[in-house]
């Protein structure tokens, strides 16, 4: 009967209480949709890090991790890639010659990552065939081929089929120059990333270093699914414990070749929760002063119930669903609105190319695609329950003041 009475007492005033539903609805699209586009940015910019730059999974000889030196190398690449390539979960394994180096133009010079790889693997690796704004992917047969990022074509003012001339140091730390031939300009979503890092085939990185065609000095490891790094590192640290044991391989995850991204990633999902919980307890005091109105309009009607026999428990209980009912119904629709755009804007995008330069300063793609996982609509939803008990306390407490006496008495 009392649930009766309180959902009774909720539509009793039909534009108050629509107007703190509306308040709920819009204040949990607010929250909802910035959590989902903040967790979509985010794991935009971990798909394109491992895609593009990182992958799951890195080998290398721990000394090459602290200066980068060539001389630091991993012994039988293609032995090791192909014992990796056995465990589930791997999409593809292959080993890189990467070293510290100088670029330079006619115009200017700076300084990058050179890469030689693998051209058939790289691309099952990473994406940056497909990222290409001018040129092809390693197309001509010509040697001494380099694919370069927009940012660093910029800077050194060139295009393709320029010339331009790579400084590194050989094995043996003697200075080599090598020139080159752009034949493809790519563009990720990392202008940081395009500037400094150039790839070049590995048998022509070969053969200007003098380098060991048995050795690399890295090994990347792409997975069919992210959630399968930890228990794949895992797997692989076993299968080369002894060399890890003799310090001549080092196993790491994207997120400890990146912290700062591991970092981002948790920091803005927790921030977004704070922004939530913000409006939920800005929404509080809506509700609060609310059912504070209501209750000073019903003093009368509560007095009545109060010495006709009903005990001051279930006063308070009343009063409690009343909130409840009001805060659930805000809370249904705003949970189910939220989750019918979010999931519109994650099929169709929204596209911020108007700032896409500091976007993509950052790491984070001009055109976002906002995502959340169910789990955060029941937590949100269990958080409105929350704030709505929370919210009644205070007005049923200012109830159970009544005299039932005076209240009757009392002239509305």
């Amino acid at each position: 009967m009392i649930f009766s009475i309180a959902w009774k007492n909720v539509w009793r005033n039909k534009l108050r209480s629509l107007i703190v539903i509306s308040s709920i609805i819009i204040g949990l699209l607010g929250g909802i949709f910035y959590l989902a586009v903040a967790k979509g940015m985010v794991q935009q910019q971990v798909n394109s890090a491992i895609h593009n730059e990182i992958s799951n999974i890195q080998l290398h000889h721990p000394e090459f991790l602290i200066n980068d030196e060539i001389r630091y190398t991993i012994q039988n690449p293609d032995e090791k890639v192909g014992q990796i390539k056995k465990l589930a979960g791997i999409s593809e394994v292959t080993s890189r010659i990467t070293s510290p180096a100088m670029i330079s133009s006619a115009i200017t010079g700076t300084g990058i990552f050179i890469r030689g790889i693998n051209v058939e693997k790289e691309q099952k690796i990473t994406d940056i065939h497909s990222l290409l704004v001018d040129g092809t992917y390693f197309d001509s047969p010509i040697k001494n081929q380099i694919l370069i990022g927009e940012k660093l074509a910029t800077k050194l003012k060139v295009k393709v089929k320029s010339k331009i001339v790579v400084t590194i140091q050989s094995v043996s730390g003697d200075i080599l120059y090598a020139a080159f031939r752009v034949v493809g300009i790519y563009k990720t979503n990392n202008s940081n990333f395009d500037q400094t890092n150039v790839f070049v085939k590995k048998e022509d990185l070969v053969n200007i270093l003098g380098f060991d065609k048995t050795k690399a000095t890295e090994i990347a490891v792409l997975l069919s699914h992210n959630n399968l790094t930890d228990t794949t590192a895992s797997k692989i640290k076993k299968m080369f414990s002894s060399e890890i044991k003799a310090k001549t391989i080092v196993v790491q995850t994207w997120d400890e070749i990146s912290p700062v991204l591991k970092m981002m990633n948790e920091m803005t999902v927790q921030y977004s929760m704070i922004f939530v919980i913000i409006i939920l307890v800005a929404l509080s005091f809506g509700i609060i002063n609310t059912m504070l109105m209501a209750i000073m309009e019903r003093v009368r009607e509560i007095g009545m119930l109060m010495a006709i026999g009903m005990n001051k428990s279930k006063v308070f209980f009343m009063i409690l669903l009343e909130t409840v009912f009001l805060s659930i119904t805000g809370g249904f629709f705003g949970l189910a609105i939220s989750w019918v755009i979010v999931q519109i804007t994650a099929t169709t995008g929204i596209d911020l190319s108007v700032i896409a330069d500091g976007l993509n300063s950052m790491g984070y793609s001009s055109f976002l695609y906002p995502e959340l996982e169910f789990d955060y609509y029941i937590l949100i939803g269990v958080l409105v329950v929350v704030t709505a008990i929370l919210a009644s306390i205070m007005p049923a407490r200012k109830a159970l003041k009544f005299n039932p006496v005076e209240a009757v008495r009392h002239d509305a």
